[in-house]
């Protein structure tokens, strides 16, 4: 009876499997992502962080002693040379008034001396004229000569006061703050606007100083944060460092369509110089217990799974040891369905700029 029912249990299990057998045949092969393995430059580096800010970002101060007249909003985009503030000016233009007829003065004054020491010269060819008459005049037209360029210039310095009653943007940009209301008096040096040039962008970092020598102006380099990830240009390098913190600065420059004023960001500074490595995408990493692995695509469109060992990573690619070469295919999605010898579609490709290659 035992033999019986061993024997039936054995025929069970063995329909069993072949059903499963026939169903893994039967089964579609899988639909994933591929990206080519290849070589890149890669070097160690530390991360550092960094400010978006603009270069031209300025308090706007008054030039003078006067009440505030009106102010732009924040918000309003203004070009070079444009009023965002004005002062009230009456004090200013009689200032100048008073300056225009001091110099109408003094121009009376000079022409009547040269007349005078032209009248005089023509009497001293006769003999008709005391000589001391003569200098007498010729020191007067000095002296007033030289009180009419001290009218002309007191004329200028009005002429400035007034021209300063108005608050110009020096570039073109967007008030960003109001520091004054209109009504208030102001005095010298007083700051009343703050103008911001948002298309003018720079990162301004401090680094350690054993990523100087590893950099150069003109360097391309990581800048990514939570919302953002781009490369920025080495626009220049302030290579004196702080005693204390043995830091320095680098500025780079930055795209104004992806970067905002204020945001924070983090750099990836090299620490070392830079070798050509082996690399993957990240996605194409299995992590599992036993350590991390890729899945190669073979020429058969059979996967086969590579244990391999991560090095240096450098944004969406990561150094990797093993028994992979450049231009060998890795699963990049849809790797964590996979296993040794699984067959995976390529009924349909399509290669990307980055070497990626879609299969169905």
């Amino acid at each position: 009876m035992m033999r019986k029912i061993s024997r039936s249990g054995l025929l069970s299990a063995l329909g069993v499997v072949l059903c499963l057998n026939v169903s893994a045949q039967e089964m579609p092969p899988a639909a994933v992502l591929v990206a080519n393995a290849a070589v890149r430059e890669m070097a160690p580096s530390v991360d550092v962080p960094g400010t978006v800010v603009s270069r031209y970002d300025a308090r706007l101060a008054s030039e003078l002693s006067a009440k505030l007249e009106s102010i732009a909003e924040v918000g309003t985009v203004v070009k070079k040379g444009d009023t965002v503030a004005r002062l009230e000016a009456l004090t200013f233009e009689l200032l100048e008034m008073e300056a225009e007829n001091r110099v109408r003065r003094e121009q009376a004054r000079v022409q009547f001396l040269r007349s005078e020491k032209d009248r005089l010269d023509q009497l001293a060819l006769k003999n008709l004229s005391a000589k001391s008459q003569l200098d007498r005049t010729i020191s007067d037209l000095a002296v007033a000569e030289s009180d009419e360029a001290i009218a002309r210039a007191q004329l200028g310095l009005a002429q400035i006061a007034m021209h300063v009653t108005e608050i110009r943007a020096p570039f073109d940009g967007i008030v960003t703050e109001r520091l004054r209301s209109i009504g208030e008096r102001l005095n010298v040096a007083d700051e009343v606007i703050r103008l911001v040039d948002p298309n003018s962008l720079e990162v301004v970092a401090r680094a350690p100083l054993n990523t100087v020598n590893f950099i150069d102006e003109g360097t391309q380099l990581e800048l990514h944060n939570d919302f953002h990830r781009d490369q920025a240009s080495v626009r220049t390098i302030v290579p004196f460092g702080n005693p204390q913190s043995h830091m320095y600065e680098v500025r780079l420059d930055v795209n104004p369509d992806i970067w905002t004023v204020g945001e924070s960001v983090r750099l990836s500074m090299p620490t070392a110089e830079v070798k050509d490595v082996l690399t993957v995408p990240r996605d194409a990493l299995v992590l599992r217990r036993e350590g991390a692995s890729v899945f190669k695509v073979k020429a058969d469109m059979t996967v086969e799974q590579v244990n391999v060992i991560t090095g240096l990573g450098d944004g969406e690619h990561i150094e990797v040891m093993g028994a992979l070469n450049a231009g060998d295919r890795v699963v990049t999605r849809g790797a964590e369905r996979l296993s040794t010898g699984m067959t995976v579609s390529s009924n349909r490709s399509q290669s990307n700029g980055a070497g990626n290659v879609a299969t169905d």
